[in-house]
């Protein structure tokens, strides 16, 4: 592991090129847009990164994934998954970068390096299709999305300043 150590580690995943598996990466890209995150957390862009986001979950005493997560609910329905659910729902869902992404926490898991308060949270995909944009019912659930994260860090002792950026510029 690296002595560039973080207190949580919040990692988008997903492909924006195939709509509502690009969920991970919008709601990471409006976190950094308008919100002013503490010390200690790092908000990582993993999309398809596979093996190479092990590292970066070793380096973390928490994790959250933000990503479409199909659980065979019906479409735009918000999902939690703590850490013990994780490998089960993310093996089964049909995007590229699942299968690597059960790969990396297995492997940490095993090297006994997966953080314990590691948590998934996103909403059930309505489209998993070529196109550049989020189905309108997961575009209009993407702030709820960056809430239940920011609930989450702010559960961990990490509350954020709701400083939007156009605000910091005035």
């Amino acid at each position: 592991m690296s002595t560039n150590r973080h207190a949580v580690v919040v990692i988008g995943l997903g492909n924006p090129l195939m709509g509502d598996d690009g969920l991970g990466i919008a709601a990471l890209e409006r976190l950094r847009a308008r919100y002013v995150l503490a010390a200690g957390i790092e908000l990582v862009d993993g999309g398809t990164w596979g093996l190479n986001l092990l590292p970066v979950i070793e380096d973390a005493d928490g994790v959250i994934l933000i990503d479409a997560i199909d659980t065979g609910a019906s479409p735009g329905t918000p999902i939690r998954l703590e850490h013990a659910f994780l490998p089960r729902y993310l093996a089964t869902k049909i995007s590229p970068h699942q299968v690597d992404l059960r790969d990396v926490l297995g492997l940490a898991e095993l090297r006994g390096t997966l953080p314990r308060d590691t948590v998934a949270i996103g909403l059930q995909p309505q489209s998993i299709a070529l196109g550049d944009a989020l189905s309108p019912m997961l575009a209009e659930k993407l702030d709820m999305v960056v809430a239940a994260v920011l609930e989450d860090l702010a559960r961990r002792g990490f509350p954020a300043d709701g400083l939007v950026a156009e605000a910091l510029h005035a």
